[in-house]
């Protein structure tokens, strides 16, 4: 390796950390990952056993192109590392008709030619019964969406970084980021260190970072349940798409992965704000146990109402809903990934690629001008 290879550091190495690690060392770049505790934990956004990959994407179609180089990604991560991450289910979008996230689905769909149906309560009680769609809404099955194993997936990229030459500082924490005469420079337990370039990807920890505190930043706690169903070959990832569905009540539901119990997760209620990763509570409200009741009595007769299992985790929004991604004034020298809220996992690999790109270089091929963080600043 020349001397002249500059070298990277990943602050935070979750889902776009640990891709951002594997694509570093995929070039030849000296790249060290450091995280205040190790790839796969469970203190993060990515948690939770499963994660949804969708490509008729309700968020904008500015994000299919990026979805698309995400797959391509994912298989390849598969192929290096032997280990299965996505399994496509197909995924249904159920909403009332006219409902905007089902017509901006339509609309990525017919914009990329996506392979897709349109499926009435009819056509869907025939194919999926046990996800029933009600008189008045409509369904959308996007071929090529499907389920991801999260801990499985950043074990893997980051297990991959390192095979490549990059290294690892598991429950090594970075208090400190600052610029230097050499570059950028880190402090943690184990010292200084100062790197040519930051690439920083703090997940839910982002508003304690110094340099981030002008950015419009909520961490979110998210609380997922797991249900036994009467029938688990029903939910079979190789009989059960994916669902989100959209309207007054709002969830996703998921494959059995495991195969015997049923994730769902609950949009409709407003998720509480914690001040980050650390203070995530594992006891889920009575609100929150209410509405999920709700929803599955109503909505997935044919699991049992009351969940088996509950996980707690927590993510980093914005108040527009879309990530940020660049350079910020305060942190010359740092790539800034941030802000994922709630949507980031499954295009960690192409985010980690443009991470990648715009430390080395300062520009990538990908558009993601939309995640630009100059919308928030002065």
């Amino acid at each position: 390796m020349s001397r002249s290879t500059p070298t990277v550091a990943v602050v935070g190495t979750g889902a776009v950390g640990a891709m951002a690690l594997w694509h570093l060392a995929e070039r030849g770049i000296r790249a060290t990952g450091f995280d205040a505790f190790a790839p796969g934990h469970d203190r993060g956004g990515y948690g939770g056993q499963s994660r949804i990959f969708r490509m008729a994407y309700r968020e904008g179609a500015e994000y299919v192109p990026l979805l698309q180089r995400s797959l391509e990604l994912w298989r390849t991560l598969e192929r290096e590392t032997g280990t299965a991450l996505l399994t496509t289910t197909g995924g249904l979008t159920i909403a009332p008709t006219g409902h905007p996230d089902l017509e901006m689905v339509r609309r990525c769909a017919a914009e990329f030619d996506l392979p897709h149906e349109d499926l009435g309560p009819a056509d869907a009680a025939d194919r999926f019964p046990h996800l029933p769609v009600e008189d008045g809404e409509e369904a959308l099955l996007d071929h090529t969406a499907g389920v991801l194993r999260p801990e499985r997936a950043v074990i893997a990229a980051a297990g991959r970084a390192r095979s490549l030459g990059a290294q690892m500082h598991r429950y090594c924490p970075v208090s400190r980021i600052e610029p230097s005469a050499g570059g950028v420079r880190l402090t943690t337990p184990r010292g200084q260190e100062t790197f040519d370039r930051v690439i920083l990807a703090p997940g839910p920890w982002a508003r304690e970072v110094e340099g981030l505190a002008d950015l419009p930043l909520e961490i979110h706690q998210i609380t997922t349940m797991w249900y036994q169903p009467r029938h688990p070959e029903r939910f079979l990832p190789d009989r059960s798409p994916i669902v989100i569905r959209s309207g007054p009540i709002a969830y996703s539901t998921f494959p059995a992965v495991d195969g015997e119990t049923v994730k769902v997760s609950l949009h409709s209620l407003p998720r509480p704000h914690v001040p980050s990763a650390d203070h995530v509570s594992r006891n889920a409200s009575p609100e929150l146990l209410a509405g999920l009741h709700e929803a599955v009595t109503r909505f997935l007769p044919d699991l049992h109402p009351d969940p088996i299992r509950t996980g707690a985790y927590a993510d980093c929004f914005t108040t527009d809903g879309h990530a940020i991604v660049g350079e910020l004034p305060s942190l010359p020298g740092v790539t800034v990934l941030t802000g994922f809220s709630g949507h980031g996992f499954k295009m960690s690999p192409v985010l980690g690629e443009i991470a990648a790109d715009l430390a080395l270089t300062g520009a990538t091929v990908h558009d993601v001008t939309h995640l630009t963080p100059a919308r928030f600043l002065p």
